[in-house]
């Protein structure tokens, strides 16, 4: 195991994850009337409620299939009777169907912000660094899912799991194909450059909305004026 395969497994994922917790941070205190998703809603909508509607579905079900079957050891799905092999069929077909929704969607996104004159104008450098980030992570992660013949339940899962619990093993990335690798290291880019970019907003997704008072609206009926015939009267 060669130095640079020790910094791309081991210290690569820790300078990401550090940049992102202190930079979310730091921006959050600093720039708090930028901390938004800087939407241009306003200039075009049609074609954004398709492209951001399945886009935000298939990547927050992605994140969630990947936090379930990346972070669980497999040892707890054969307790419930879920072998290896069904659990990588399911990883497999769950995977690809929000997979493809999120590679449509960010597809759309793109789509629209470089046709459209109005979203095209306002577009920034960093918009676009990060709309082809997401498409790059997304790309290679439906790619491995559809061509990718791997077993990462003993790879890439627990090496993942060795990163979030302080005990990294660059070992079990070895023999990895290269398409997992890039994937994993795209994505841990992507984390890094998310507080520098319009991805902080996913720290303002309205949870607390489902969960607060509700708001009680009375209607008031006005006493009616009395017309000047019914004065006189």
């Amino acid at each position: 195991m060669d130095l640079a395969h020790i910094l791309a497994f081991t210290v690569f994922p820790y300078m990401c994850l550090a940049t992102f917790v202190l930079g979310h941070s730091y921006r959050y205190i600093t720039d708090r009337y930028h901390w938004n998703a800087r939407s241009s809603e306003f200039l075009e909508k049609r074609s954004l409620f398709a492209g951001s509607v399945i886009f935000h579905w298939g990547i927050i079900l992605t994140f969630f299939g990947h936090a379930g079957g990346m972070l669980v050891p497999q040892r707890y799905f054969d307790l419930v009777g879920i072998d290896d092999q069904a659990h990588l069929a399911i990883a497999h077909w769950s995977g690809l169907a929000v997979g493809i929704a999120a590679f449509v969607g960010i597809v759309l996104l793109l789509w629209r912000r470089l046709t459209h004159p109005r979203v095209r104008a306002v577009s920034t450098i960093n918009d676009t660094i990060t709309v082809f980030g997401l498409l790059f992570v997304i790309t290679t992660g439906l790619f491995n899912v559809l061509f990718g013949d791997h077993n990462v339940l003993y790879t890439v899962a627990p090496w993942i799991r060795g990163i979030v619990t302080f005990t990294p093993d660059a070992a079990l990335m070895q023999g990895v194909p290269i398409s997992f690798q890039l994937h994993v290291t795209a994505a841990w880019a992507l984390l890094a450059f998310s507080p520098f970019s319009r991805l902080v907003h996913i720290w303002s997704a309205p949870v607390f909305y489902l969960f607060r008072r509700r708001v009680l609206f009375r209607r008031h009926v006005a006493p009616a004026r009395a017309t000047p015939d019914a004065r006189r009267i």
